[in-house]
């Protein structure tokens, strides 16, 4: 693993790459977002996650009003001003079009089947926004209110954000997301998958005491 500082454009670039490759982010699709000391450095508009190179960052306030860069911010700006505004804890957010996880956006299903342990423990189930215009200001404000119960959030017909204190969190939690999702189509393939009972879910809660 590269060595950079943490919130810093480096830091955008390297987790921006690792999300393309494993193609949470097809295409243009996507951004990421970290809080500074300055204000908010975010992906540009339109551009590829795996080809930017720092020019493509952008400097913005909390407004959405740009402090510094020659290229507009990303369209969901307001979706990472308004996630900062609410929440002191996060200083990272990631907005992915994954597939998978998009799978259950587009059918407006809630990610809560109890199939994996893991998945019970660290996340019991992730909630979904209702939809609205990609990059208004009624998403964004839609969408907010989720994170007041949860740190990720799908977004109807559209996608998943995520946040945590750092890039690396959010990356680790998109990727978990994924697998989970992978898995939980496998098994709709092989006929089914088998839940675990409330007496194993209680038991995995407990490990969290």
């Amino acid at each position: 693993m590269e060595y950079f500082e943490v919130g810093t454009k480096k830091d955008i670039l390297y987790w921006s790459k690792r999300l393309y490759q494993k193609g949470m982010t097809p295409s243009t699709s996507g951004n990421i977002s970290v809080r500074t000391k300055d204000g908010i450095l975010i992906s540009a508009s339109g551009v590829c996650l795996n080809d930017m190179d720092e020019d493509d960052i952008v400097l913005i306030d909390f407004d959405g009003n740009v402090l510094d860069g020659k290229k507009k911010p990303s369209s969901e700006k307001f979706l990472h001003t308004q996630i900062y505004d609410l929440r002191d804890d996060i200083n990272a957010i990631i907005h992915s079009h994954c597939p998978y996880i998009t799978a259950f956006a587009c059918s407006n299903r809630i990610m809560q089947e109890p199939i994996m342990a893991e998945f019970v423990l660290y996340f019991n189930k992730i909630p979904i926004a209702k939809y609205h215009l990609p990059s208004s200001m009624q998403l964004a404000i839609e969408t907010v209110e989720y994170f007041k119960i949860s740190d990720t959030v799908l977004m109807q017909n559209h996608g998943v954000v995520s946040g945590a204190d750092t890039l690396q969190e959010v990356f680790y939690t998109l990727e978990s997301l994924r697998a989970y999702s992978e898995t939980y189509f496998g098994t709709q393939v092989l006929g089914g998958a088998k839940k675990l009972s409330r007496k194993h879910i209680k038991e995995i809660m407990s490990l969290k005491k």
